[in-house]
């Protein structure tokens, strides 16, 4: 059911108060309603501010003051009850001015009745609702609209509209952000002003696709000209919205994805050198166990052919490629991070000052070598050698760099890299790193070489002058010892590699030079597994040189057998690392278990430390592919004589 009307009347003169709410109790309508009286102004005003009525009757005249004039003062306190003036005068020109100051209606008290006031007060609350909800209407209507502004002004897009000939209408105060340009330097011109010039034919064609297709959204990439005169790759979605009377244009988001493009590409290039790197491990792999055959029969049959014949010479030619060709395959193992290292923790301000008489002899006289060594440079833990092959690497490629002479300067840093530099750098993890860089001032790369300048074979030399492995045996030396290597060129402002190493807590120190051990004969029985064959007729036969007695196999499970059948000791397992059926590494566990004093020498054409075998086979060592003859008897020699270490129980 619903409440009673609270009604206010407002009358000077109290018999005219009482004689209006007599008229409202005789109303069907509204008998039932709360009906306060207020014969003064500013007890109007009192009872309108304490509570709240449906409708009120204002007398024209409230003493020395006008209930117009009382009006105005509720609805400037936000009173906004609908009034109905009443006046014992019936003057056209007060009703007008009734109506201009709020008022809901204008009645006569002489001609006064039931059914007047009733359509009075009907017409009031009818009218008050309407206007309540044009007012909630409005409010929903600015809250919403400052909604979209504030979207509009914080986006962290782009927003444009343009028209049928792509001129700028509008552009949001949140462009200039990415845009660079401020609204009203855009406003008026075309939006094809803007655009790479050789995007503009594609970019009219996308627009006459938009204009043809109301509605519809459409994706495009195009690069933009900043304020700051550098070209952004901007991601733009546009949406024909023309016959749209509220928007009348095309609207477009667009967002400056220039970073997210560098690294994508970074992204891309990492994932490209690991399978090129992959593809030149894998071949390495192979060619060294042909190198292996190839090398160990030319050293064999040197040992049989005397100085002076003249076959010996054209042994030696075969030893020299075959030994050129052994160098090729290191590089590409170094640049798949399958190369064998010796980590040490060492001082690279030590290395670099100790290879600088080295380094000034490999460039030429007019270019000049700086060397700026930080203080206090924390040490790194990496196979000296590879420091050493990286140095010298990047000064042979500036000093072609620049034939004419320059300034070559190699630089050492503590450097802490955070997240920040992380995000624009794919691959990279944030933390402490030391720093050594090496800068030319020669012609420098342009986009397309940088991004090629670590693969293998590649190379910008004449032909003849490089073997396009230098700089990929760098990436892959950095790269096996837990560094990142980055190059910054531009043409003609010369060219900086910059390699970041990860620091070591413990100190450096040089470990005492290994001495070389004497061949010798055995007498030991030694089980040989290879499935390359002329690999494994090649050990066979140093081994039978050398005085041993051999059992072989082609892979782990041929090798088993033999061992099971084998009732004597087997005192040395020479096997290698990736073989089909079973590895070298679950034949040596499985060969160990039931002889535990047998030691083990694996070998292989690629290795990484997730092969080393340590950690599985006590006395175990590990021997690189390709090998002379004399190098493998030595190892055998030594491994048979060093003390037997005893598995632990």
């Amino acid at each position: 059911m619903a409440e009673p009307l609270r009604l206010l009347v407002v009358d000077d003169v109290p018999e005219h108060a009482r004689m209006v709410e007599e008229f409202i109790r005789a109303s069907d309508s509204f008998r039932d309603a709360r009906v306060r009286l207020a014969v003064t102004y500013d007890a109007a005003l009192a009872a309108c501010l304490e509570e709240t009525f449906d409708v009120a009757f204002f007398d024209y005249w409230i003493g020395s003051r006008d209930g117009l004039s009382l009006l105005k003062e509720l609805r400037h306190n936000g009173v906004d009850a609908p009034v109905i003036v009443l006046t014992s005068r019936g003057a056209e020109e007060i009703a007008v001015e009734a109506m201009k100051a709020g008022a809901a209606d204008y009645l006569s008290k002489a001609h006064l009745t039931v059914e007047a006031l009733e359509r009075a007060i009907r017409h009031a609350v009818a009218l008050h609702a309407e206007e309540r909800q044009r007012w909630h209407a409005e409010a929903a209507l600015r809250a919403s609209e400052e909604r979209f502004r504030a979207l509009v002004e914080n986006s962290s897009d782009a927003l444009l509209l343009i028209d049928g000939h792509g001129r700028i209408s509008y552009l949001s105060p949140s462009s200039e952000r990415h845009l660079g340009w401020a609204p009203d330097r855009m406003v008026g011109r075309s939006i094809f002003d803007f655009l790479h010039p050789d995007e503009r034919a594609m970019v009219g064609a996308r627009m006459a696709e938009t204009l043809a297709s109301p509605g519809r959204t459409i994706v495009e990439h195009v690069r933009f000209h900043h304020a700051d005169g550098s070209w952004r790759i901007m991601e733009g979605v546009a949406v024909n919205r023309l016959s749209d009377p509220a928007v009348a244009g095309i609207v477009i988001n667009a967002r400056d994805i220039t970073e997210r493009r560098k690294l994508e590409e970074q992204l891309r290039q990492a994932q490209k050198m690991e399978a090129v790197g992959q593809l030149a491990g894998g071949v390495a792999h192979d060619f060294n166990n042909l190198l292996t055959a190839i090398l160990g029969y030319c050293h064999l049959m040197l040992d049989e052919i005397p100085e002076e014949d003249p076959l010996r010479l054209d042994l030696l030619e075969i030893q020299a490629a075959g030994d050129r060709a052994a160098a090729l395959t290191r590089q590409l193992l170094a640049f798949s991070r399958r190369q064998m290292l010796q980590p040490q923790v060492v001082d690279i301000n030590t290395l670099v000052s100790q290879l600088e008489r080295l380094l000034r002899r490999l460039i030429s006289e007019d270019v000049e070598l700086v060397t700026v060594l930080a203080p206090g440079l924390h040490p790194v833990t990496i196979d000296p050698a590879s420091v050493e092959q990286i140095l010298v690497n990047l000064a042979v490629n500036a000093r072609d760099a620049m034939p004419t002479g320059g300034r070559l300067t190699i630089e050492t840093a503590n450097v802490d890299l955070d997240e920040t530099y992380a995000v624009t750098h794919v691959t990279m993890t944030p933390g402490a790193y030391v720093m050594l860089a090496v800068s030319d001032t020669g012609a420098g790369m342009d986009a397309a070489t940088r991004t090629r300048v670590f693969e293998p074979f590649f190379t910008t030399k004449e032909q003849g002058k490089g073997s396009g492995l230098g700089l990929a045996t760098v990436y892959g030396m950095v790269k096996q010892s837990a560094g990142f290597i980055w190059v910054y060129s531009e043409p003609g402002h010369g060219t900086a590699f910059k390699v970041y190493l990860p620091i070591t807590r413990a100190a450096a120190a040089a470990p005492p030079p290994a001495a070389a051990a004497a061949i010798g004969h055995g007498w030991e029985t030694v089980l040989l597994v290879e499935d390359e064959d002329a690999v494994r007729a090649l050990a066979r036969e140093v081994l039978r040189r050398h005085g041993y007695a051999v059992l072989e196999a082609r892979h782990g499970v041929d090798a088993l057998r033999v061992a099971e059948r084998h009732s004597d000791a087997i005192h040395l397992l020479v096997t290698d690392v990736v073989m089909p059926h079973m590895s070298g590494r679950e034949l040596a566990q499985r060969l160990t278990a039931t002889r535990p004093e047998t030691k083990t020498l694996f070998m292989s054409g690629y290795t990484d430390h997730a092969l080393l075998p340590e950690d599985v086979t006590p006395g175990a060592e590990f021997m690189q592919k390709p090998f002379t003859p004399d190098a493998f008897a030595r190892r055998i020699r030594r491994m048979l004589d060093a003390e037997r270490i005893s598995k632990p129980r």
